[in-house]
């Protein structure tokens, strides 16, 4: 049984979403769009892909009405692989809501329970402190991290997970004061190893299945 709303979170009426989940229900539905009817969850992956990377340009870009609707080609993406779970019968929309309701719930007691914090440093441990309890059944801290990430952003992730277990890599001796006199250096980094013929995607990967298995070799020995 859902229990009752809480009181600290309003209920606001959200006719456009309404209709929005109709519009797809009858595209889904016998007699509407073929090729929706179509469509699976691996069939959608490549335009969940593309989409995803359209509202990051649209955030990077500082475009309201791109974001505007990048956002919508997001949402609907959610709509329509809930869809399609719901037609298979393994969980509706509404269970994804309820789902990520009580998620957010569990991870803000600061907000929702009585847990004191002062700073968003103590929002950030406190919110790992729940996750971890609440995969507790990962037996390492690489598990989770979606292997398919551009490599720079799954490099940031793996290299945070290794540093929690002692495994951490030099810094460079030199790094740039801002982001853009970063990014120069990485694409200088990237055009220097094109011209010498080398895949700097393969190769960074490659250091980060290294790194991943001295990680897995810590934990092995510490027993985790």
């Amino acid at each position: 049984m859902t229990p009752p709303p809480d009181p600290l979170v309003p209920i606001t009426p959200h006719p456009q979403l309404d209709e929005l989940i109709g519009v797809l229900e009858k595209l889904r539905a016998p007699g509407g769009c073929v090729w929706d009817r179509e469509q699976t969850h691996a069939s959608l992956v490549q335009y969940l892909i593309e989409e995803t990377f359209e509202l990051v340009d649209a955030i990077e870009v500082g475009d309201h009405a791109e974001l505007l609707e990048e956002l919508g080609d997001v949402l609907y993406q959610v709509l329509f692989h809930a869809d399609i779970a719901a037609e298979a019968g393994w969980f509706t929309l509404e269970d994804v809501a309820e789902h990520m309701r009580t998620k957010m719930v569990a991870r803000h007691p600061h907000v929702f329970g009585d847990v004191s914090v002062e700073t968003s440093a103590d929002v950030v441990a406190t919110w790992e402190a729940v996750k971890a309890v609440e995969k507790a059944h990962r037996t390492s801290v690489l598990d989770g991290i979606p292997q398919g990430m551009p490599s720079l952003a799954l490099a940031d992730k793996v290299l945070g997970r290794a540093a929690k277990v002692g495994v951490e890599r030099a810094a460079a001796a030199s790094i740039p004061a801002t982001e853009e006199e970063l990014g120069a250096q990485l694409l200088a980094t990237v055009a220097a190893a094109k011209a010498a013929g080398l895949d700097s995607e393969r190769a960074l990967r490659g250091a980060l299945r290294t790194v991943s298995d001295e990680v897995r070799a810590a934990e092995a020995a510490a027993g985790r």
